[in-house]
């Protein structure tokens, strides 16, 4: 993989993530107690062996820049790997990135620099895991010019997608951005095949269509243009992404063989986190005895920015009272601490503390925030640095709740930082 540069999409405004990205961008909003969302994708491009990565933020990036220049600095420039973070810097005009395909032509002169002979398009705030060698070996199998990774999705969710149109042969046919009626896939008519925003360009093929339009956006523009012109090919997601290990036996010559290891179970799955209520689902989809999304699977690590915080801390068993502190089918971040309250299938990050009596449950807490004894949080999501009040009930009363805070389409109750302090 040393001829790919993974371009990854950082610039999103992420409206609605809103009030998590009034201060942050989309790619920065915690996830899973210990990361950032653009964690996974860069945790992707390492465990596929991709060191060239390029960053493309724009709108609130600070918090996104200060967590790569501190978990991310692991590139050895001398061995030709690197992250280069890029703002917008008006080389080619007095514009900020239009859009995806945008802040690549604004950054042609970094790829014509390099000469790879391939460009992997990433988005910043997906949750998936992929082994984008497998990706790439598809994509020269294919003898395409450009490679969509798809997903199959219901076709009455198709208007929420940008919808590949296949032949049985997978060879792109067509391309609608969010269409309000689409074409079933091959063999299913119930599903259609959806873009998750994952590409792999010929080099050259990439300069040629970014140099001949000034058109924005890789899904509503580029990748319809390019039918008319390139052969395109779609990526099966689930059936074809077998991430899988490798362990070595000793041949009989006595060189080493290279032996697959079984499929890792959760390598189809993938969420866009592109609303509240979808990244609620995915943090949920880490809990349990059997997640969904797995955090502590050897084979595919995910890496992120490791801070010097104090193991956690469960104290009180005061059965008599009902003081009693623990955490079950949970996700708990270091230097936290539960002091006799009780915590149920949440999502905690470092530095909280819940208090004696209190109650959270299906709820995503972030850093540095405390609830107050005799507190109920139920289906919520608390952004950090909240000192929630004793005795209060957040998550029970949507009319309530309504009048204080966000509450998103399903009912999950958002406490923007710093709220109650």
């Amino acid at each position: 993989m040393r001829d790919v540069i993974a371009l990854v999409m950082a610039g999103g405004k992420g409206e609605r993530l809103h009030p998590l990205t009034l201060d942050r961008s989309k790619p920065a909003v915690p996830f899973g107690g210990i990361y950032r969302i653009i964690d996974i994708t860069l945790s992707n491009c390492i465990n596929s062996n991709i060191y060239k990565i390029i960053v493309l933020p724009q709108y609130k990036a600070q918090s996104l820049v200060e967590h790569l220049e501190a978990g991310w600095n692991i590139f050895s420039y001398a061995l030709g790997h690197f992250m280069k973070v890029v703002p917008p810097q008006m080389r080619v005009g007095e514009d900020w990135y239009r859009g995806t395909a945008d802040s690549v032509r604004q950054n042609l002169y970094l790829i014509e620099r390099e000469s790879p002979e391939y460009l992997l398009i990433l988005s910043g705030d997906h949750v998936y895991k992929m082994d984008y060698a497998l990706f790439r070996a598809y994509h020269e199998e294919k003898g395409a010019d450009i490679t969509v990774s798809v997903i199959e999705v219901p076709i009455s969710q198709a208007y929420r997608f940008g919808i590949v149109e296949v032949a049985d042969d997978y060879s792109i046919t067509g391309f609608k951005e969010k269409p309000a009626s689409a074409e079933p896939m091959p063999g299913d008519s119930g599903h259609v095949l959806a873009s998750m925003g994952v590409y792999i360009f010929k080099t050259e093929v990439m300069i040629d269509l970014l140099k001949s339009t000034d058109k924005d956006d890789f899904g509503r523009d580029i990748i319809p243009m390019a039918l008319e012109k390139y052969s395109l090919s779609a990526f099966p997601y689930k059936k074809e992404n077998s991430i899988e290990d490798f362990v070595y036996t000793i041949d009989e010559d006595g060189s080493r063989v290279r032996v697959l290891e079984p499929r890792i179970r959760d390598s189809s799955y993938w969420r866009d986190v592109g609303d509240l209520d979808a990244y609620w689902n995915a943090n949920m989809d880490l809990t349990g005895v059997d997640p969904n999304f797995n955090l502590y699977g050897s084979k595919w690590p995910l890496r992120t920015f490791q801070a010097q915080y104090p193991p956690v801390k469960t104290i009180f068993r005061d059965t008599a009272s009902k003081r009693t502190g623990m955490a079950m089918d949970s996700i708990v971040g270091q230097g936290s601490i539960i002091s006799g309250g009780i915590v149920k299938t949440s999502v905690l990050s470092h530095n909280v503390i819940v208090n004696s009596w209190s109650e959270v449950c299906e709820s995503v807490i972030m850093a540095d925030v405390e609830i107050g004894r005799h507190s109920k949080i139920m289906k919520a999501i608390i952004d950090k640095a909240n000192r929630i009040p004793p005795n209060i009930e957040i998550g029970y009363n949507p009319e309530e709740d309504r009048k204080r805070f966000t509450v998103t389409p399903r009912g999950i109750v958002v406490v923007p930082k710093k709220t109650f302090q």
